[in-house]
């Protein structure tokens, strides 16, 4: 059973072959996507969804089929527009399944907490690539999102909004992952961090006692 299912998940990975080996590097939308797998569930809601689905395949079939990437948003949520103090939501996972069109944050936000909740032993993640910035429209673009999840001791990478519909491994390491994906960008990677949220983290700074006051 073990190596009919190995040959079967090799083989859904196949398909990826046929994509650029070289990536337009002045933007995060798909060069080219890679063909929807016939196995493709596509339940009528989000919660059904949890219920069929079973792995990242099964997410990442869906999200080939599915994704449309939001030029739009992109700009929105440029380091630009953050600086001049625009704060945009990142798309929930259930309101991604009724309307999966975004970026590449919101494709990941949906990849990871849709894989925790079928499959945590997966160990789903995120990565978050900073490339040396370029500038689209007057628009500072530096971050880019995707998804990772382990198996058998190898990393796995998808929901990517490069190339919806692609698993990206086994890699040794994200480090590993990084490196290949630099190259087929085309972009210097400055720094990468594996991360369990896609949110900032706030620091909360402690209000210091006057020591100075006898008890």
């Amino acid at each position: 059973m073990r190596i009919i299912l190995a040959l079967v998940f090799a083989a859904s990975l196949g398909a990826c072959s046929a994509l650029p080996e070289r990536a337009d590097p002045l933007s995060d939308a798909p060069d080219a996507r890679t063909p929807a797998a016939a196995s493709v569930v596509a339940p009528p809601s989000y919660d059904a969804a949890l219920q069929a689905w079973r792995s990242a395949e099964d997410v990442n079939a869906w999200i080939g089929a599915r994704f449309e990437y939001d030029r739009a948003r992109a700009l929105q949520l440029s380091e630009t527009q953050r600086t001049a103090g625009a704060r945009l939501p990142i798309h929930p996972a259930r309101a991604f399944y009724d309307a999966p069109h975004g970026v590449c944050v919101d494709l990941s936000r949906f990849a990871v907490e849709t894989l925790r909740a079928i499959d945590p032993q997966a160990r789903p993640a995120y990565v978050m690539i900073e490339f040396e910035p370029i500038s689209i429209g007057g628009n500072v673009l530096r971050r880019h999102w995707v998804a990772s999840f382990e198996r058998d001791g190898q990393h796995w990478f998808f929901a990517d909004s490069k190339r919806p519909g692609h698993i990206a491994g086994p890699y040794r390491s994200t480090r590993e992952f990084v490196e290949n994906y630099a190259r087929y960008r085309g972009r210097s990677v400055v720094a990468f961090r594996e991360l369990e949220s896609f949110e900032r983290k706030t620091r909360v700074l402690a209000v210091r006692q006057d020591r100075t006051q006898s008890p």
